[in-house]
């Protein structure tokens, strides 16, 4: 691993960021809430910090494989905590370890909160709460790809361990093309979703918080209630609507933007997507209705479609509290927490794509026991899927169910009690939100013990950058080929001097 060229790269990310808390100072000017020095004071030690990386240390020509992990991992890491300072900075959260849960649950999208009322935050906290969604959503690191040729020497390498899902679609030749095709069309649906919601009567900061909150799949809000504050059917439509495009692979709304529909509806992630969520708010419905837990038709449709879209793209919004629902409906909501959305969308958890294959490699295993001279393999669409993408995801699954014992048995020994921990894990591993009971839609994760919020932060990380990206830098055998960073000649330079004198 290139050392020096990976502590240079994630200088220019942080030195980026440090240009980007400055922008909820408009809003905390307008709405003068005191907040703009906290701001300020942030993006300065951001900026210290950056910049003394970029100048330490020098750049590398190239860069590999093993430098794209370590630059998304630890760039991702470096983020969070100087997402976090604003919150620190202000006074406004408990403690540190509040602020940097807080804040890598921004950045991976995951929407778990420690607030008990987010009202209590300033309004241009709240901005940049919901302005770390979005950042993330779609990746800062691609983002930087698509506006700034800062990373171009190796984007590829940064790419394929940004981007989620079991394969990357590459949508132009050149990888910083790819970026901004991605970013047009996130930008696009963020203003579509900023102009539906403000015809429905959100104003405008309200309206930019929650679509950034739901392009990004994300889930934060800027009130206690999430949406059912607006009691609207028309804002939890428009809402539903955008959720569901933000589940979807955004290289197939590029496709259909172009007027390939066939394309579009022709993918078979899309269409098993789509039923997904058909059956399981039918079966949500019924349970509700059998139960009498709902007894209107249309207020049961209305509040099971939306925690519906909500849980299975991980968005993690609410119009109602589903720890009161039947344990059948709770169980069916878990399920869909760890499908998440499509690869290649904003969406968490393990993807629709790979249970599709998953389970259509379990059923060439069963053909084969029954007819043993059966020659054929596995297709998704007309193409046949390649070997090690199918041990790739054989591997995933193995490798889910470690991070997944592992961080629950770590959390439920801290005291929490068994649902409680694993939904907490469950939730913030597929970067969901809200789990249940102490930490269900209408609660938080503040009550959590710091050690516990400690291993949920980590699970963020792990889920938003697909368990493989974290796992890899866990190993010995990565950093036994770590070079020794390179420093700029002027530093070499000095310290050679200081030597000669001594």
């Amino acid at each position: 691993m290139r050392t020096g060229g990976v502590l240079n790269l994630l200088g220019r990310l942080l030195l980026v960021l440090s240009l980007l808390l400055l922008t909820p100072i408009p809003f905390s000017l307008y709405y003068q809430d005191g907040m703009t020095g906290v701001f300020v004071l942030s993006s300065l030690v951001g900026a210290v910090v950056g910049g003394l990386l970029f100048l330490l240390f020098l750049p590398e020509k190239e860069l590999g494989y093993r430098d794209g992990f370590a630059i998304v991992v630890l760039s991702w890491a470096a983020l969070a905590f100087v997402g976090a300072l604003p919150y620190y900075f202000s006074g406004q959260m408990a403690s540190f370890v509040d602020c940097y849960f807080e804040s890598m649950s921004g950045f991976t999208t995951t929407g778990s909160t420690i607030l008990a009322e987010v009202e209590v935050l300033s309004r241009s906290l709240l901005f940049w709460r919901a302005l770390t969604h979005w950042l993330g959503g779609m990746g800062i690191i691609v983002l930087t790809l698509a506006v700034l040729p800062l990373l171009g020497v190796g984007g590829m390498q940064l790419f394929q361990a940004e981007m989620p899902g079991p394969t990357k679609d590459r949508l132009a030749p050149r990888i910083q093309d790819t970026a901004r095709i991605l970013w047009s069309v996130y930008v696009l649906f963020t203003l579509l979703e900023v102009l539906l919601l403000m015809f429905g009567g959100v104003d405008f900061f309200n309206a930019l918080c929650h679509s950034f909150a739901t392009l990004a799949t994300g889930g934060f809000s800027t009130h206690t209630s999430s949406i059912a504050f607006y009691d609207s059917v028309y804002v939890e439509v428009v809402v539903i609507l955008f959720m569901f495009l933000a589940g979807i692979n955004f290289a197939l709304h590029f496709q259909l933007l172009r007027g390939r529909i066939l394309t579009f509806w022709g993918n078979e992630e899309l269409r098993l997507y789509v039923a997904l969520i058909v059956l399981s708010t039918v079966a949500i419905m019924a349970a509700n209705a059998f139960s009498g837990t709902i007894v209107s038709l249309g207020e049961n449709f209305r509040q099971v479609l939306f925690q519906v879209v909500s849980v299975i793209t991980t968005t993690g919004f609410g119009t109602a509290d589903f720890n009161v629902w039947p344990p059948v409906t709770q169980v069916l909501l878990v399920a869909l927490m760890f499908v998440g959305g499509c690869a290649g969308s904003t969406g968490g958890g393990i993807k629709v794509v790979r249970f599709l294959l998953f389970f259509k490699y379990a059923r060439l295993q069963l053909q084969r026991l029954i007819h043993p001279n059966q020659v054929g393999g596995i297709t998704l669409g007309r193409a046949k899927v390649p070997q090690e993408v199918l041990i790739g995801i054989l591997g995933f699954f193995a490798l889910y169910l470690v991070f997944f014992l592992s961080a629950s048995l770590a959390v439920t020994a801290m005291g929490v009690d068994i649902v409680t921990g694993t939904t907490a894990v469950i939730a913030t591993l597929n970067n969901i939100g809200p789990g249940l009971n102490q930490v269900g839609p209408s609660q938080n994760f503040g009550p959590l013990p710091d050690a516990a919020k400690v291993v949920l932060t980590f699970c963020m990380l792990a889920g938003r950058l697909e368990l493989y990206t974290v796992a890899v830098l866990l190993t010995p055998g990565f950093w036994k080929m770590a070079r020794r960073p390179l420093l700029r000649p002027w530093l070499v330079g000095r310290n050679q001097a200081s030597l000669s004198k001594r």
